[in-house]
């Protein structure tokens, strides 16, 4: 019977064509948009983890903070030094490499062309602790630290900015960098847009203690980079450094750090739950198209009741019974859903893949998705076909044959 009634839909559909195939055009339109933003969604997101993955999970940055006294938050009362920096290597057993960093923006010009890029002074070991490798040339040894060497090595973005298209053409060339000439050595290999640590790309590195006595002239130290054993160690990693740095501040128990650590799967959990939400958000104003559609399909299907109701009728007094009737005109709105459903699928799966292909943009396209969307579409159906469904199984059979 079920089988039956689902003829008698195709059938039904088939001799209305283009009308049928204009209600389905809001269905098609709500699943495409719905399948078209959570791949978008699921893009962001997985950009995001790729990004952050880049960097490195295991590392965790510690800075300085600003203490609030009665609601009011007060200037920074201790700021991080290479004490710290020592006293987190000597203390933190879970942490393998201990990175401190002094920045400042500074004009970086070579030749006719300059740009103004964050000059970092940062140990050797800048590359393992942050998860870079070097593209061309070396990078700086300790002995070039210790004797304050001006030496610098440029990221990728760093290159850019000052308008070089060839690494090659400036490794071993003077730039001067804040005033001071500066030879590079070294260039990073690219790693996309950072997330929570600003864009390395764009950073231009320096020994540390060069840049603490030529260019930024102060021993007081902006950030201290710590690279934890593994993931599971973060915890351990992060408790040790708390402990290591409020002995090395003698900050008394009860009163609150004077400092903060960060890891990166903080960063990676606050934009996975914003990204989440805004891709939730796109997707339910694109499911609004869907309920429209399914409004339209009720419509249609009120209006086939009306047009039909002799052939109801006629079926009744056949020997139909409500229950058949309710089944027939059921089966024609969740049909209808179900096929505009699947082009809905296939156009915003298309959809998808344009927008990767054309603009670039990241799109991930799960089976959840596609499933989420049909099963949507199928309680449209049902939804908005109840009722056209029950008035066309309530008419009276005689009243119905005499409708003309």
């Amino acid at each position: 019977m079920r089988f039956e009634a689902l003829l008698i839909a195709l059938a039904a559909l088939r001799a209305n064509l283009l009308r049928s195939l204009l209600t389905m055009l809001g269905i098609v339109i709500g699943v495409a948009a719905v399948i078209a933003m959570i791949a978008l969604g699921n893009g962001a997101q997985q950009s995001v983890r790729d990004r952050i993955q880049k960097l490195g999970t295991t590392t965790l940055q510690i800075d300085a903070a600003h203490i609030r006294t009665g609601g009011i938050q007060t200037t920074v009362t201790h700021r991080m030094t290479l004490d710290d920096a020592q006293a987190i290597e000597e203390r933190a057993i879970h942490v393998l490499a201990v990175q401190p960093q002094q920045d400042k923006t500074l004009q970086i010009v070579w030749g006719d062309k300059n740009a103004s890029s964050r000059i970092l002074g940062v140990t050797p070991n800048y590359l393992v602790v942050r998860k870079f490798e070097i593209d061309r040339g070396q990078m700086f040894t300790s002995a070039d630290d210790l004797g304050r060497q001006r030496v610098a090595v440029f990221g990728a973005g760093a290159l850019e900015q000052l308008g070089v298209n060839n690494a090659d053409a400036i490794l071993g060339q003077r730039v001067r960098i804040g005033g001071i000439q500066f030879v590079v050595i070294g260039v990073l290999k690219a790693k996309g847009t950072g997330t929570g640590f600003g864009n390395p790309d764009d950073d231009v590195l320096v020994p540390f203690g060069t840049g603490r006595y030529r260019l930024f002239k102060t021993d007081k130290v902006d950030d201290i980079f710590a690279l934890a054993e593994s993931e599971a160690a973060l915890p351990d990693a992060t408790a040790e450094i708390q402990q290591a740095l409020r002995h090395s501040h003698r900050i008394r128990q009860g009163d609150p750090d004077d400092f903060r650590i960060r890891n990166q799967a903080d960063f990676l959990e606050t934009l996975g739950e914003t990204t989440q939400v805004f891709t939730s958000l796109l997707a339910g104003i694109a499911a609004v198209s869907l309920v429209v559609g399914g409004i339209g399909i009720m419509n249609i299907m009120l209006v086939s009741v009306t047009e039909r109701t002799r052939e109801i009728g006629i079926r009744k007094a056949l020997g139909a019974t409500r229950r058949n009737i309710l089944l027939q005109f059921l089966t024609e709105a969740v049909t209808m859903c179900l096929l505009g459903g699947m082009l809905g699928i296939g156009l915003g799966a298309g959809g998808a893949i344009v927008l990767r292909d054309s603009f670039g943009w990241t799109t991930v396209l799960g089976p959840s998705s596609i499933v989420l969307a049909f099963l949507f579409a199928t309680g449209v159906g049902i939804l908005f076909g109840v009722w056209p469904a029950r008035r066309a199984s309530s008419l009276d059979p005689i009243q119905a044959l005499r409708y003309e």
